[in-house]
């Protein structure tokens, strides 16, 4: 039975996400509307529960006025039959309607709601920029989509199912005590309006302190998180207390909108049970005066007093319940703030897949400033050959990198067009762009996974002979066979740790290099691919690495200039701009930047300005 109710919603649509609106009630329907026909039969029976509760106070008025007045010897003949009406309502039916209710709560919502938000949040957060993450926390943005499907659930849930709940308890309950006598209706009806007036006043309140608060939660959550995450620094530094008092002012913050919360709440709870008391007073010495004057029966007296009792127990429920919800409604506002921010780069509408049938690349007149006045790259021009090996050259904030990302995509042009096979990278789709691409960076964080996910990433479907063959020829083989993590897995099983902790930076470039060996892809990026290893283990793969350039168009960024002499050309940039063309020799002997650069060498990298005048000296 339970398994039948969880498979009623599917928690993983298969629909392509897409920029979820910014109004509330647009937004959670944007996360719910998969589970709306559920939502609307929870309210249905949330309302049907109501109702049956209280008719359930007007036949307890009925059983009092009865007993005040029937005869023992007549009344289960007379009343019998309303009794094994009400027997029913007690034993079956108000049981099968909550246990209906509970199964589609429980079983059917409370789970799968969220999920779906989630999954959907993540596929959309996932199709972000570089730029996006560069400029967010990673702990930040997961605490948000956690935080906000969760927030989405239980904004959709309080509101279909208790406000549907409340309204209709009180309507029934005005009308069952009018009913009985208008004139016990009116202090109710003060009691409504000064309630609806506390509501009124104190729930945009506590809303804004809630958008605060999770705002400040995201962040104090963001701080410890990059604490962890970058704990190899924050040791080398013996940077602890300074982290320490990173994190309070996070957590300063946090507990700063806590105080503030919970201010207003003690307020909200006085003055909600002062409005009780007085209902129940005033409702009390009414009943009292209408029965003395003998115009109302005790059944009226024990309905309307029962009634009052039990919705000033229910205004404290529902005092927290809203307070909860409108705790809720901030956090999807402060969620809706970075959830639905539009994707910086978009696949154009009619983008293709890119077929790559030669490898040509084709620098087009590109001009690229990161946003900012002084150009990073100006106006360059560059045609690489297919299955021509180019390798990029020049001091640091050059342009290097920035020439890889552009390629990539990960950053749209300001000005200009890159080509591959004559076709713009801005018009066909990313991920087609980038599978057509290998590439190993300087900085290569793994992900904690198995040895084996790691290096199948590029090509999932790979066998475990393709993964260990790629292994091998990364020189990364022997060293796998030795691991072992505390789960006691070992060799291709180990798990790595998160980035790649547990191994050494030379390991994670070897691996990093066994994904690109596995992934064979026509177009080769080496950015610093060979800067964590040490010279010996470089020498190893050194012709693996031309095995695997071989037939491919190759761009390679390094400092270590002896690993470009190999390369059919060198392209030497300067303040994004290309300064120097040409092969390694021809450019050694000459007196550019290059020559310069490669006399400055020290053991084969790039030396700075102050270890190239100690050489002088010596």
């Amino acid at each position: 039975m339970f398994s039948w109710f969880e498979n009623r919603v599917n928690p993983y649509p298969r629909e392509e996400p897409t920029t979820p609106p910014k109004g509330l009630l647009p937004f959670l329907w944007h996360y719910s509307k998969p589970a709306a026909p559920w939502l609307v039969l929870m309210s249905l029976v949330a309302g049907t529960i109501a109702f049956a509760e209280v008719y359930l106070f007007q036949f307890l008025g009925d059983i009092v006025n009865w007993l005040s007045t029937a005869d023992r010897e007549t009344f289960l003949a007379d009343e019998g039959w309303h009794l094994a009406l009400m027997g029913g309502l007690v034993l079956v039916g108000l049981p099968l309607l909550t246990t209906f209710g509970s199964l589609l709560i429980h079983q059917v919502l409370l789970g799968n709601l969220p999920m779906i938000g989630r999954w959907q949040m993540h596929r959309y957060v996932l199709r972000h920029s570089m730029t996006f993450f560069a400029n967010e926390f990673a702990g930040r943005v997961s605490q948000k989509v956690m935080q906000t499907s969760l927030a989405v659930r239980e904004t959709v849930m309080k509101t279909l199912d208790m406000f549907v709940y409340v309204a209709t308890y009180f309507a029934s309950m005005i009308f069952i005590v009018a009913a009985a006598d208008w004139r016990l209706v009116i202090p109710l009806i003060v009691w409504l309006v000064v309630y609806g007036a506390l509501l009124w006043y104190f729930i945009p309140r506590l809303r804004k302190i809630s958008a605060d608060q999770a705002d400040a939660r995201s962040l104090m959550t963001g701080r410890v998180v990059d604490s962890y995450t970058n704990i190899g620094t924050v040791k080398l530094f013996s940077h602890a207390g300074r982290e320490e008092q990173f994190s309070k002012e996070g957590m300063d913050g946090f507990l700063h909108t806590v105080y503030r919360q919970m201010r207003r709440v003690t307020e909200f709870q006085i003055l909600v049970y002062l409005n009780n008391a007085i209902a129940l007073f005033s409702v009390g010495a009414l009943a009292i005066h209408f029965w003395l004057l003998d115009s109302i029966s005790v059944g009226t007296i024990a309905l309307t007093l029962g009634l009052v009792m039990r919705i000033g127990g229910m205004s404290q429920w529902i005092m927290w319940e809203v307070t909860a919800l409108f705790e809720n409604i901030g956090t999807v506002y402060d969620g809706m703030a970075m959830m639905a921010r539009k994707h910086d780069l978009v696949d154009a509408e009619d983008a293709k897949a890119l077929t790559v049938t030669r490898g040509e690349i084709v620098y087009d007149d590109i001009s690229f400033h990161y946003g900012k006045k002084d150009g990073i790259i100006e106006h360059l021009s560059l045609t690489i050959k297919p299955g021509e090996k180019v390798g990029l050259v020049g001091r640091s904030g050059a342009g290097k990198t920035t020439m890889m990302n552009l390629l990539l995509r990960f950053f749209d042009l300001e000005s200009g067009r890159i080509l591959i096979d004559g076709q713009d990278v801005s018009k066909v789709t990313q991920d087609s762009l980038r599978e057509n691409i290998g590439v190993v960076t300087q900085d290569t964080s793994l992900l904690h996974r198995s040895i084996r996910d790691n290096i199948a990433y590029s090509r999932p479907e790979a066998t475990d002979e393709e993964v260990i063959s790629a292994a091998k020829r990364a020189n990364a083989w022997e060293f796998i066979q030795g691991l072992s993590d505390m789960q006691g897995r070992t060799g291709l099983e180990a798990h790595v740790g998160e980035r790649g902790v547990k191994l050494s930076g030379g390991q994670r470039q070897r691996i990093a290099i066994a994904r690109v060996f596995l992934k064979d892809a026509p177009i080769l990026v080496l950015d610093e691919a060979t800067s964590a290893l040490d010279s010996e283990v470089e020498a190893a793969i050194q012709e693996s690495l031309f095995g695997l350039m071989e037939g491919k168009t190759v761009i390679a960024i390094a400092h270590r200039l002896s690993t470009l002499t190999e390369m059919d050309r060198l392209v030497v940039l300067d303040k994004g701009e290309i300064v120097e063309v040409g092969t390694h020799s021809e450019l050694a002997s000459g007196e550019g930047i290059y020559a310069d650069l490669w006399r400055r060498q020290s053991g084969g990298f790039l030396a700075d300005d102050h270890t190239a005048a100690g050489e002088a000296a010596e």
